[in-house]
């Protein structure tokens, strides 16, 4: 039989640009399996961080998008009926588990809290996992690690994670890169010049300070990728902008004038 992790390999190194001591910081939190909590705005690189230390520690990885509908049946597994009768199957938390990988749940405070507590027994000296289901107490393999993530922007009394779970990880702050970083990045992954990368960041900038003043979230470095593209492949820059840009974070009329505005000051 094939092993079970084959498909969740990181085969090809993924371009991640380090802005401190991060990566340093996991890869000891991975030498002694500590959990990990990424912390940060939405498109910032959480997730581009941990496929590159996927990579780097040449462990799978097993993804989670958390939503409010994921059940814990759908992290640790259930029972299917074919034609040979019921049979268990793992979900991706227990596949990770029983294995050793590197589980990541991504936005987990999407999720509801009464699924999130299954990781606990994971997140301790124990770490096990218990298939109530089946009735089986799963030991977690010795290269398993659990990584979530989350925007601690959108934290509010119904979205937050409980102080009994954040205190089980260690915890790595992210952000928006600093100026010359995040158009080095800009420039890298969508092979514009660092004239307009500079430029897609500057403008990001001026938005990043709206917010709080009539934006809810600034403009991600994820979101400058994509205009970066479109303005590789040709488009002209002011539409490239407007399309991934300003279109997606605001419907508001006069908040788009003043990006529409800003995009202007620069294109």
């Amino acid at each position: 039989m094939s092993n079970p992790l084959d498909a969740y390999r990181v085969t090809q190194q993924p371009y991640y640009r380090p802005v401190a001591d991060e990566v340093t910081l996991f890869e000891a939190a991975y030498s002694v399996r500590m959990p990990m909590m990424l912390k940060g705005p939405t498109g910032c690189g959480k997730t581009r961080f941990v496929e590159y230390m996927a990579w780097k520690l040449q462990k799978p990885l097993i993804t989670v998008a958390c939503n409010e509908d994921m059940t814990a049946s759908d992290l640790v597994g259930r029972f299917l009926l074919d034609a040979q009768g019921t049979r268990w199957q793992d979900g991706p938390l227990a596949v990770a588990a029983r294995h050793g990988a590197i589980c990541y749940l991504d936005e987990v405070v999407e999720a509801r809290q009464d699924t999130t507590v299954v990781i606990h027994p994971l997140t301790d000296n124990r770490r096990v996992l218990p298939l109530e289901k089946k009735g089986e107490l799963l030991k977690a393999h010795p290269d398993f690690q659990i990584v979530i993530s989350y925007n601690p922007g959108y934290q509010s009394l119904m979205k937050d994670l409980k102080q009994s779970t954040k205190q089980r990880f260690g915890a790595l702050d992210f952000n928006y890169p600093e100026h010359d970083i995040e158009t080095e990045i800009v420039a890298h992954e969508t092979g514009v010049s660092a004239d307009v990368a500079n430029k897609l960041v500057s403008i990001a900038e001026r938005a990043r300070n709206l917010k709080g003043h009539g934006l809810d979230e600034g403009i991600s470095t994820r979101m400058l990728i994509y205009a970066g593209s479109l303005i590789a492949q040709g488009v002209a820059a002011q539409a490239a902008c407007r399309v991934a840009l300003v279109r997606p974070i605001t419907d508001d009329p006069d908040m788009r004038d003043a990006l529409d505005a800003a995009v202007a000051t620069f294109f």
